[in-house]
Order: C-alpha cells, then sequence, then structure tokens
C-alpha cells in the first residue's frame, strides 16, 4: 500500500483547494490484484499534470513500454511527505521540460481496493498552463516515446481507450494492461468533467 498522506501534505491539499479551487472530489474502487503503481511504498499518490499549450489542446504522452495507443495525462509520483507543489513541478519538468503556470487544481481521486478501509493511493489533477520551454523528457528513465494534443472533448475517448487495451500481462509491472488501462480511465474522466463543469 503506497504511505498515507502526512499532515503536512493534507495541510497542503487544504490551501491548494481553497487558491486554485473548486476541486472535484471522486472516490474510486480498483481491482484488488492491482499493482503498479498504487502499491509502491515511496509514494503517497501521483500529480496529474493537464499541461494546456498555447493553441488551448492538452498534452498526451506515451512510454514505449505502452501499449500501441496508450497515450495518456502525464503521471508523476509524490513521495513520502514531499509538497504536492514541489512534485508537480518537478515532473512536469522532467517529463515535459516544459515551465507551466498553475491553473486550478482540478481533482482528487483517492483509490480503495476491497476490504480496505483507507485510500490505498491519490490522483491530484492539476490544470498547468505551458508558458516557456521545449518539449522533450529531459530525464531518460521515463521512456517518453511520443506527446501528442488533443481538444478538452477528446478526454472521454482517450478513457475508453485506455479501458479497452489488451488483456495481456505487464510483465515486472504485474497485472495485465487492462486494469492499468481502467485505473488510467479514471483520471482522465474526472478531469474532463471537472473541465467541463
Amino acid at each position: 500500500m503506497a504511505a498515507p498522506l502526512s499532515m503536512s501534505q493534507r495541510n497542503e491539499l487544504e490551501g491548494l483547494s481553497h487558491q486554485y479551487g473548486p476541486v472535484l472530489y471522486r472516490e474510486e474502487q480498483i481491482s484488488p490484484g492491482f499493482q503498479d503503481p498504487v502499491r509502491k511504498t515511496d509514494r503517497v499518490g501521483e500529480v496529474c499534470m493537464v499541461i494546456r499549450r498555447p493553441s488551448g489542446t492538452l498534452l498526451l504522452s506515451i512510454k514505449s513500454i505502452y501499449p500501441r495507443g496508450a497515450h495518456r495525462l502525464p503521471t508523476g509520483g509524490v513521495g513520502v511527505g514531499e509538497p504536492i507543489i514541489a512534485a508537480l513541478f518537478r515532473e512536469t519538468h522532467e517529463e515535459t521540460g516544459l515551465s507551466v503556470r498553475l491553473r486550478r487544481f482540478l481533482a482528487l481521486i483517492s483509490y480503495h481496493a476491497p476490504d480496505e478501509r483507507e485510500p490505498v493511493f491519490h490522483s491530484f489533477a492539476f490544470l498547468l498552463d505551458e508558458t516557456g520551454g521545449t518539449l522533450g523528457a529531459l530525464d531518460d528513465e521515463e521512456l517518453i516515446e511520443e506527446y501528442v494534443e488533443i481538444d478538452q472533448a477528446e478526454l472521454p475517448r482517450v478513457a475508453d481507450r485506455l479501458e479497452n487495451l489488451p488483456e495481456t500481462d505487464r510483465g515486472m509491472a504485474g497485472g495485465s494492461w487492462r486494469d492499468w488501462g481502467k485505473f488510467r480511465a479514471i483520471v482522465h474522466r474526472t478531469v474532463h468533467e471537472a473541465l467541463s463543469a
């Protein structure tokens, strides 16, 4: 299970919701066998980077290890005790090379596994406006193969595609690509709802 949120992270989230809200809160179930990233003990959750380019489109990426067509909103881990804002800007820089301005705290999704009372993982989704930089991953370990841009209205189709990935084994990461895709689809649907409100 991921580490629980620290008191300072809880306080930070409260401040962010007041300053950059309104925030859409969701509680979601995940399948019992799903492991990566929700069972990593070095993190409390992830930031989801909803990067709006100057054209108004949103940025998706795909890693070389993903099934074909599995483009998604970029995400990155929030370490135990790490300020969420620090993780957001660090991960954005590492995964895209872009400078951004925080516009909105869109959503906080808490994931629950069957028979577990406390959330096992959290996704914190933020709308970011691109302000500069050159698009490209600065961390080769991210394995980013390609970026694409979509209109906001396409997010439900992205979620549909992710939910219907093949039922193939993910190898060392555990579970199937379909379980991973169903997990990843949740944030896309939630972000679309928050942006459409």
